[in-house]
């Protein structure tokens, strides 16, 4: 029998209305910049990166994600302005508050002990947590006129996320697979 694997991420994703906006914001950027790719995942802030995992034990990673989720507790969120990795991602920016890089950090310290999912490139550089509104499919040149819009647009929200959220690739877009509450919010 040949293993099959499923892609996977596990993110924070914020409360509905945020969520709503900040698709606003992707839409636009998909009619007026024809960027589309950010549209294919729910808006999110990625603490695990895409991994692989066997179909067959996708159990087994819920169980020891349920187990993680336990015992932390909510994280407060704060959205403020827009970031940039030049030249082809624009991001709602995430302030790292010291709750959110603590749980990025545990998670992934975590997943590599628990189950040995280890992503090479976020071992080497440092978490900067963000939600992706445009990417890989913005040009430079719609990269630099989105960017002159979006650089100094005031956007701030304050909220607390209960629970991590693990989301699976079916070869199209990101769904949402499973959400853990976190411990002391149950």
């Amino acid at each position: 029998m040949v293993n099959q694997y499923s892609r996977f991420f596990i993110g924070l994703l914020p409360s509905e209305n945020i969520q709503d906006y900040a698709n606003e914001i992707k839409e636009h950027f998909g009619q007026v910049y024809q960027s589309r790719a950010a549209q294919k995942s729910p808006p999110h802030i990625t603490l695990q990166p895409p991994f692989e995992w066997q179909v067959e034990e996708h159990s087994v990673l819920e169980q020891s994600l349920r187990g993680f989720a336990e015992v932390q507790n909510p994280v407060p969120i704060i959205l403020k302005g827009f970031g940039a990795f030049i030249p082809r991602v624009i991001y709602i920016n995430v302030i790292k508050t010291p709750e959110l890089m603590a749980l990025q950090k545990y998670l992934t310290e975590y997943m590599e002990a628990s189950l040995g999912i280890v992503e090479p490139i976020s071992k080497r550089r440092p978490f900067s947590p963000h939600m992706t509104v445009a990417f890989r499919d913005l040009t430079k040149e719609n990269f630099r006129l989105a960017w002159s819009e979006f650089q100094n647009r005031p956007f701030e929200f304050k909220f607390t996320v209960s629970q991590l959220t693990l989301l699976i690739h079916d070869g199209q877009r990101w769904n949402i697979s499973t959400e853990f509450p976190l411990g002391k919010s149950c």
